[in-house]
């Protein structure tokens, strides 16, 4: 095993040079130099917009603005990291120095804020642009990376860090990788060796880091090296009960599903009330109410008296099917009619984990 000491010296020694690496051959970064572009004279200009649709960069950007709600300050910096991106390539074509830009990222924030979907729009974007070859995300957790017994660790890693390349490695409760009162944790060899890969191997993969910003920002204390790797640093936010709503909205448009409006007014104090308990895990406990919403909603329309049932009966959520819920009696047993097995912050919780 790495020690820790060991691992500072190695991150003193790569620093020089961190961050950005020299583009090869005048070849976009990320592409091979055999296919570099036709360089352009000093004089000649370029349509930006024309460059910006033949990237089709805007199309993940559109298809990322109608898959998440909200998050207007994430949305603006992956913009912001597109359009810099852009303009290094164009750069690259006039044959002016550049240097690739370091692309190790940090999302924090709450379960369910849709850290994991921009991670799949960042991953197509870095593609598109030529900044990586495949485009692919390779989500992984602790679990995935940190061995059990001496010389387990390094292969399982390695193995991970070899399906990733190309793309994007998303370490999702990445602070878990250190264990400060564990210092025979196997967790730091695996920091050292995603040490290495993000210094040597920028230019084929891309880490993003995940996870709570208290815990995330605790990590990078412990681990300088780690965090002096990471350019940029997006904070999700948790959603306001608007924007849940909002959730809720597209997810049953996308199933085919609606709320009456009586039964969307009762679901607007079950999110009130949900998002003051423990373990709310924000668009995914939206997801998780109308899964038992539509559970409940089969039951009713099974045990109703009537043998017919119309296209509207099968697409209405109604106010019953909401008021259910064990989130309005707290005092009610687990397992109460229309629960099911589980309540909703077990399911939410295990959805967030």
């Amino acid at each position: 095993m790495v020690s820790k000491n060991q691992a500072e010296n190695k991150d003193s020694d790569s620093r020089a040079g961190f961050g950005m690496s020299q583009s090869r051959s005048g070849a976009p970064p990320g592409q091979d130099p055999e296919d570099t572009v036709e360089t352009l004279g000093d004089d000649e200009l370029v349509d930006l917009q024309a460059e910006l649709k033949e990237s089709n960069t805007d199309e993940v950007l559109e298809r990322l603005d109608r898959e998440l709600v909200g998050l207007v300050p994430i949305k603006t910096r992956i913009r912001e990291i597109a359009a810099l991106l852009l303009v290094d390539r164009l750069r690259n074509r006039y044959g002016l120095a550049s240097t690739r830009p370091s692309l190790h990222m940090s999302f924090t924030g709450s379960p369910g804020t849709g850290k994991t979907t921009v991670a799949m729009r960042m991953a197509e974007l870095l593609h598109r642009l030529g900044y990586i070859r495949k485009g692919h995300l390779v989500s992984v957790t602790r679990d995935d990376l940190v061995g059990q017994y001496v010389g387990h660790t390094a292969p399982k890693t390695k193995e991970v860090v070899k399906r990733a390349m190309g793309g994007v490695l998303f370490i999702d409760e990445a602070y878990y990788l250190y264990r400060e009162d564990n210092e025979r944790d196997y967790g730091q060899e695996t920091i050292e060796i995603l040490l290495q890969m993000m210094e040597n191997e920028r230019e084929d993969l891309v880490v993003i880091l995940a996870g709570y910003k208290d815990r995330m920002d605790s990590f990078f204390q412990s681990n300088p090296g780690m965090g002096s790797r990471i350019a940029h640093h997006l904070d999700f936010p948790d959603y306001d009960i608007d924007e849940l709503l909002a959730i809720g909205d597209l997810i049953l448009e996308q199933e085919n599903y609606e709320l009456t409006d009586e039964a969307r007014t009762l679901f607007h104090e079950y999110l009130e009330r949900r998002k003051g308990q423990p373990r709310f895990a924000n668009a995914r406990s939206v997801r998780n109410a109308l899964e038992r919403a539509r559970l409940r909603q089969a039951s009713r329309l099974l045990s109703s008296t009537s043998e017919k049932v119309g296209k509207d009966d099968l697409v209405r959520i109604l106010p019953e099917d909401i008021a259910s819920s064990r989130v309005f009696n707290e005092s009610d047993e687990v397992g109460e009619a229309g629960e099911a097995t589980t309540d909703d912050a077990d399911a939410d919780q295990a959805d967030a984990s």
